[in-house]
Order: structure tokens, then sequence, then C-alpha cells
């Protein structure tokens, strides 16, 4: 029984960090899974460095996940590029001021946390905002080009870089549109390794459908949430897994073949799965999800999407359906 390439993500504070890594048990674990590490960059101390060091010497892979500060919006997204270019220089400069190791960087695209918050809190006034960005192509193929930048800069400082990314994104890609991208912020990047965030416990009831409908297409399937992450107003209010969701989800992911990219490290340690999955049955067998209201809402999404990227469809069809009334109608009247 071969197990899948396991990374967790770990998303902690400084101090928080240097408490879950004093314990040995974890170190163990991640080692016996042979499991990277993919770890949030929330600052630059001395402190992140010192749990850093130590993971470097017990020879745990590391992933640099780099984050922002929030005022600047968190995650990587359309309009914060130039924040993006400018945290990994910061990194970088850390990195070699403390002699740290890491093999690969990865990018979390996501709508500006701050906006999230506010559709989330129902503050209706940011719409005008998401509107006018829905005509600015622009914006897409500038921060685009100052991405892809970015990452040849990584490649060319030796890292593998991966992505992070909503699964609609594959949606958009399908329907060869920039229209979610313009609304939300997001950006189609070409990386080495797409992750998908596929964490059915957002998604409840049809988390798992979710899951297996996009897993096929995902570099990497991203599961969770196990408890745990940035704290974001009515989301954290949302039950973690249980043992039962998460090992249903480990093994569709498996089923397809998949590499799993699990959130959060913490969730697991303080649940009890990060021991678990040491003596995990990966070939247990297992109900598949139908997943048939998933894949004709999937369908019915990237027809939307199309048809807004190509308004001139609509105006075309309309007048057709106008020419046709007046055709009929002057038909009757003869």
């Amino acid at each position: 029984m071969k197990k899948p390439d396991m990374t967790f993500y770990c998303e902690l504070e400084a101090g928080a960090l240097k408490n879950l890594f004093d314990s040995r048990f974890v170190m163990d674990d991640l080692k016996a899974l042979d499991a990277k590490l993919s770890l949030g960059i929330l600052d630059l101390s001395d402190e992140r460095a010192r749990v850093v060091k130590r993971l470097n010497k017990l020879g745990v892979k590391l992933i640099a996940w780099l984050l922002l500060p929030k005022e600047e919006g968190y995650w990587f997204n359309l309009d914060n590029y130039i924040q993006a270019t400018a945290r990994y220089e910061a990194f970088k400069t850390w990195t070699d001021e403390n002699k740290l190791k890491w093999s690969g960087i990865g990018l979390d695209i996501e709508p500006d946390i701050n906006e999230m918050k506010a559709v989330l809190q129902k503050k209706w006034t940011i719409i005008p905002k998401v509107i006018k960005r829905l005509f600015d192509s622009g914006r897409v193929k500038r921060a685009g080009e100052a991405y892809q930048q970015l990452i040849t800069r990584m490649h060319e400082d030796g890292y593998e870089v991966e992505s992070y990314h909503i699964p609609l994104i594959v949606d958009e890609r399908k329907a060869k549109s920039t229209v979610l991208q313009r609304v939300a912020g997001l950006i189609d990047l070409e990386v080495d390794r797409e992750v998908l965030m596929l964490y059915s416990s957002f998604l409840r009831p049809r988390g798992h459908e979710v899951l297996w409908q996009y897993a096929s297409e995902a570099d990497s399937v991203g599961i969770g949430n196990t408890g745990g992450g940035v704290d974001i107003e009515g989301v954290v209010d949302i039950p973690p897994m249980t043992w039962e969701e998460f090992a249903q989800d480990l093994r569709l992911a498996y089923e397809n073949g998949k590499a799993v990219h699990i959130f959060c490290l913490e969730g697991c340690v303080e649940q009890g799965f990060l021991a678990r999955l040491n003596t995990f049955d990966w070939d247990q067998p297992f109900q598949k999800p139908k997943a048939t209201a998933v894949r004709a809402a999937r369908s019915g999404f990237q027809a939307l999407l199309w048809l807004i990227q190509r308004p001139w469809v609509v105006l075309i069809g309309l007048l057709s359906i106008l020419s046709g009334v007046f055709l009929l109608k002057k038909w009757k009247k003869k």
C-alpha cells in the first residue's frame, strides 16, 4: 500500500507555532509520513526562523506559503501583485540572513480578505466596486504578467512554485473567461503544481460530491478544514471535519491518484488525526459520490461565464428574437 504525497498546511502566529513544534511527537509523525509542510509566512520574525531551522535540521521538507499583512489583502490577488513582489524580496532577505532552506514557494490566490469579510457581513456597498471591475479587462493582463515575472524569479532562485486556488478557476478556464478573475480578484497562473482547495467541511452537505467532481482536474487535492486557519467572521463558526469525513476525502483523492494538501496541521494534531494517519488503510472500500447535481451546476456556471465574457452573443440573440417577433407580426398583418 503506497501512501500519496502529503503536504500539511500550517497557519499559526509565531508563538503558537513554537508551541506546536515543542512536541516531538508532531515532528516524528511528519517524518514517519514523509510529509511536507506548507508553512504560512505570517511574519519574518526570529522566532519563526528558529522553528524553520529545527524543521530543516530534522529533514522536513518545507514550502514557504507566502502571505501578506491583512491590510494588504492577506492572500495574493489581482490587485496586490506589487505587495506580493515586495513580500517575496523581504522573504528572500530573511531566508538568506537566517540560512533557511525551502523546497518550494506556495502562492495562495484568493479574494482580498477585507472584501471577503465585507461580503460575509452583508455590506453591499462593495457591489458598485465589483461591477466596475467587470469592465476592466486590463487588470487581468497587467497582474498576470507581473505574477509570471515573479514566478520566473522564484524559479531562477531554485524554487518550485505551487498555487492554492478555489476550484471555480477550473470552470473559468473551461469557459475561456476572465469574468471570475475580474470580479473576485483571482488570477490564473502557470505554476509547477496547482492545488484546488476542495474543503468539503465548507460545502456540507455536498462537500464530498464537489471534491469528487473536481479532484481529477487538480494536481493536488486540498482537503479540510480539520480546525484552524485565519479568523474570518462567518467562516470560523463552521465545525471542523470529523474523522469519518476526513477519511472519506482522503480516499476520494487517493482513488483519483492525486497528492493531497491537508488543511491544517494544527487541527490534525488537536483532533488526533496526525497519529492515526500512520496506520490509515488507503485501500478500504468506500461509496463514491454520484455528484450529478454538482456536475449540472458546473455546466451551468461555465455557460454563464462564457456568455458574460461574450455579451455580444446575448445582444445578437436578443436582436434575433426581436427581429423574429417583428417579422411574425408583419406576416400576420398580411
